[in-house]
């Protein structure tokens, strides 16, 4: 998917389990760096996100995500993660922003009109305290509508496979209508991204893409209640620019 924006076009993609160097449980293109997988497999396979996206290393932000509803406005590189954050929002070109999940979804949002992006970690717990609303509002005070923003919601775990608890079910359905479903077991569920896709129309923003992939049922993908220990996908967005550095 790629869109216009004043500073370049918006790019996303989301990456799966193929195409890295971390030996098993995960193998092999694991992203994560607290998952227990060898550092150097991590920085390597990090190095190859950067250079197939045309980016330096240092142009990716990644973030320390700890199921906050905090958001961080970002307009530069950094050096490490971006401490307690699940958020991420920047106004510059050639600067990527990535999520990272194993079955929460990953939420990417953009108003390529006012070049406003940004990368969202929505899991249970944030999604059920609101993150995304916080981030909207983010992206609003940096100039963005709701009207122009798109919204891309990556692999997750569906609802026909996410079983929970009934209380928890009906806790998370209070705070974010539309969740609640059943699993094919008939048990209670929860489907993320349908109470955050319309959790998103109530804010106004209509342009929605869900991808159907289902990262329990998906074996290119990981899942961390497939089977953990386990990696972790990267979902990145970035604006495009041709002045910004480009990887050798």
């Amino acid at each position: 998917m790629a869109a216009s924006s004043p500073a370049g076009r918006v790019r996303r993609l989301v990456t799966t389990r193929a195409g890295g160097v971390s030996a098993a449980p995960y193998d092999s293109f694991n992203l994560g760096d607290h998952v227990g997988d060898d550092p150097t497999a991590v920085a390597a396979n990090r190095q190859r996100l950067a250079a197939g996206i045309g980016l330096t290393p240092d142009r990716v932000v990644w973030m320390e995500q700890l199921h906050t509803r905090n958001v961080t406005v970002v307009d530069g590189p950094v050096d490490e993660p971006v401490p307690a954050t699940d958020a991420l929002v920047t106004t510059t070109p050639g600067l990527a922003l990535a999520v990272l999940t194993a079955d929460c979804v990953p939420l990417l949002l953009s108003d390529d009109e006012a070049g406003v992006i940004a990368a969202v970690h929505a899991g249970r717990v944030g999604a059920r305290n609101h993150i995304v609303p916080a981030v909207l509002t983010a992206m609003a005070d940096l100039g963005a509508e709701a009207a122009r923003i798109s919204a891309w919601l990556g692999p997750a775990a569906s609802g026909e496979r996410y079983e929970v608890p009934a209380a928890m079910q009906q806790d998370v359905e209070r705070h974010l209508p539309g969740s609640a479903c059943r699993t094919l077991r008939g048990t209670a569920g929860l489907d993320l991204r349908v109470g955050i896709a319309a959790q998103l129309e109530r804010a106004g923003v209509q342009r929605l893409w869900i991808d159907p992939r289902c990262t329990i049922s998906d074996t290119a993908l990981f899942s961390h209640r497939r089977g953990a220990p386990t990696g972790r996908m990267a979902s990145v967005i970035w604006i495009d620019d041709d002045t910004a550095e480009r990887a050798q």
